[in-house]
């Protein structure tokens, strides 16, 4: 079984510390999105970078589209990845859906996870409206998915600048989109179906782990509005604003976002919320 999770998920394990930090990355990416925050943090953790079964390298013969149209089903991997290497006191760090895979996880196997850091979490991408403001009409969901289907490099090409809103960095937008390129497109496009079109609002009051969320600045795929809805749903969280634009602040202000995780990791623990 360890074996199989570990070649699954392309999974690698750095560092000489003892309390487990596990990376996982957004949609269209891969574990190498993290190179300039989890080396950081290799002298006091056990660092672990994985990739989620349809990204990156992980093993294309693992990927079961109906199995994988369920956020659940990656949660289901986090914590096997988890007990296969006998991790425990988990700190984890997610970007974008990974946010909410991690907070699945942690609903599934709360004994496993210490703290989860969230870039960029939201819950639900669609409005609902009057309550709920995720950010995209239905509507224009469909017509992205639309997009995708039927041009996938003219929509990586249009996409990638959109979430990267780093007009002065044009480098990371090509790097995102060459990421998103890089991704077989009908595993792409299950992926965005099972991302864009899931509602977890519900599953935030679950959550008995601490949580910081890290907001940036434009950022159109994760607005303030989402951040905010997560920080009041979660209870016992820490909401931090962010200078950086953008839904990727990993890539595009690694320093920033290097200082609020030490920050958040240095200061006392919250008592796990029952």
């Amino acid at each position: 079984m360890s074996v199989d999770v570990l070649s699954r998920n392309n999974v690698q394990m750095r560092g000489r510390g003892s309390q487990p930090l596990i990376f996982a990355h957004g949609f269209g990416c891969d574990q190498n999105m993290w190179r300039y925050v989890a080396p950081a943090f290799e002298d006091q953790y056990r660092v672990v970078l994985f990739d989620h079964v349809g990204s990156g390298r992980s093993d294309p013969s693992a990927y079961d589209a109906q199995r994988y149209s369920k956020l659940s089903s990656y949660a289901e991997d986090l914590v096997e990845l988890c007990d296969a290497l006998s991790l425990r006191d988990v700190v984890f760090v997610g970007h974008s859906v990974s946010c909410m895979i991690g907070l699945l996880a942690s609903i599934q196997r709360p004994d496993l996870f210490a703290r989860m850091i969230l870039i960029g979490p939201s819950p639900c991408y669609v409005n609902h409206p009057p309550d709920y403001v995720g950010g995209f009409e239905r509507s224009d969901v469909e017509d992205l998915l639309q997009m995708m289907e039927k041009n996938y490099v003219g929509w990586a090409s249009f996409f990638a600048p959109a979430v990267m809103q780093n007009a002065e960095n044009p480098e990371l937008a090509a790097e995102l989109e060459g990421s998103f390129c890089s991704t077989n497109p009908k595993t792409a496009l299950q992926f965005a179906r099972t991302t864009f079109f899931g509602d977890n609002r519900a599953d935030l009051v679950k959550v008995t782990v601490p949580a910081l969320i890290m907001q940036c600045a434009e950022d159109v795929i994760a607005p303030i509005t989402v951040g905010e809805h997560v920080h009041r749903s979660l209870r016992g969280s820490e909401m931090r604003m962010l200078k950086a634009t953008g839904h990727c602040p990993h890539l595009s202000h690694p320093g920033e976002t290097l200082e609020v995780i030490r920050e958040y990791l240095h200061a006392p623990a919250l008592a796990a919320v029952q």
